[in-house]
């Protein structure tokens, strides 16, 4: 059976490797939209060689180079925001949702609201618009399934299982490349050491977050609204070898992982093929080599951004919304050299002082709370903390 798909996100890392797992397996898959930021090559190139309807770059100034890229195609081109809604309404069976950032929310609720499968890989539309999402699955019969490796782990250990026996989920980290590394160290790190993971291969802005640990707080938030436990039933752990990707813990005592190798096409392969599985060309774990599996406590005096996520989800109201905007602007400063690596989790926690908004009822306000947080937070870039 030919099941249709579109890729929101399709240049990125998650579109690269939900890409290469369609190219494996072409017979099976009907593509309708794809879209990028601005890589208008780079998508023109994708939408030609799996037969696209429709390419979208969000970046309208790349319009013209899309086009250019598909004349003698059938394949439409657009650009915009509201192309990247178009596109995300059109429906199809699966939509995969890698948009990074607050620039996927409104592309993914399209996604939602035509009722399909959503393997929702973009954290940040559950962290800012948590309950105004998790509402419109409910309302429009939409199947939410988690591609983080972390959350997809967790989906598959309560897989047969009732919540309501889970005494606690642990959500495992790779404690990024600054896991060792003493706060001297950690105030003088660089964009170039920090996009170093020692596990993953991922975007700049993921790298970053990861070696904040904010990418874990994150994670913290999207945890609260998938799975439904509480947020004293949640808990992080840091697991250098990021083969344990997370942990369901049930009343009787048992203990429930999933391990799998470090690699995106795993937990992606899991949300195309659900409820099925589906062959990848990942390398099965060789525990014996691996020798050693070890674990730890976070470090909250040195990573304290775990500790302002859970927070925030506990404050609720706009507080995750604008922690998560925050979060962006901080992490392109750093990655601009404008502010030092320690000052990212800083921002954010001065940026959350200041917030005053209501909590959001619909999408436009938590496009409001965003923005907000937006201009308090580059306003900060300027002024010493």
């Amino acid at each position: 059976m030919v099941r249709s798909i579109s890729v929101l996100g399709a240049t990125g890392s998650i579109g690269a490797s939900t890409l290469d797992l369609i190219r494996r397996n072409r017979a099976d898959w009907r593509v309708v939209a794809l879209t990028a930021n601005g890589d208008a090559a780079g998508l023109a190139k994708l939408a030609r060689e799996f037969g696209a309807e429709v390419a979208v770059v969000a970046d309208e100034a790349a319009l013209p180079a899309l086009r250019d890229g598909l004349s003698g195609t059938n394949i439409h081109a657009a650009a915009g925001a509201s192309a990247l809604v178009e596109a995300a309404a059109r429906g199809a069976d699966v939509t995969v949702a890698a948009i990074v950032g607050c620039a996927g929310l409104a592309p993914t609720m399209a996604a939602i609201e035509q009722g399909g499968v959503i393997a929702l890989a973009n954290k940040e539309a559950l962290v800012s618009a948590g309950d105004v999402m998790t509402a419109a699955v409910a309302k429009h019969g939409a199947t939410l399934l988690p591609v983080d490796s972390e959350h997809n782990a967790i989906f598959q250990c309560l897989a047969g299982n009732d919540i309501a026996h889970v005494h606690a989920i642990t959500l495992t980290a790779s404690g990024g490349p600054f896991r060792d590394w003493t706060l001297d160290q950690l105030e003088r790190a660089t964009p170039a050491e920090a996009v170093k993971h020692p596990n993953w291969s991922m975007g700049a802005k993921i790298s970053v977050d990861s070696a904040t640990m904010m990418n874990k707080g994150l994670e913290f938030i999207e945890a609260f609204h998938l799975f439904p436990v509480g947020v004293e039933r949640l808990r992080i752990i840091v697991h250098p070898q990021s083969v344990v990707h997370s942990m369901v813990e049930y009343r009787d005592g048992s203990t429930l992982a999933q391990l799998g190798p470090s690699d995106m096409r795993v937990p992606i392969a899991s949300a195309l093929a659900w409820p099925a599985r589906m062959h990848t060309p990942c390398a099965p774990l060789d525990l014996a080599a691996i020798g050693q599996l070890t674990f730890r406590a976070p470090d909250e005096t040195r990573f304290p951004a775990t500790c302002v996520a859970r927070n925030a989800v506990i404050e609720g109201g706009a507080a995750p919304a604008t922690m998560n905007a925050a979060n962006e602007i901080a992490v392109a400063a750093f990655l601009d050299g404008q502010i030092g690596f320690t000052r990212i989790v800083q921002s954010v926690e001065a940026v959350l002082a200041r917030a005053l908004l209501p909590a959001p009822g619909c999408l436009d306000d938590v496009i409001a709370i965003d923005a907000e947080a937006r201009v308090r937070a580059r306003e900060l870039m300027e002024t010493a903390i």
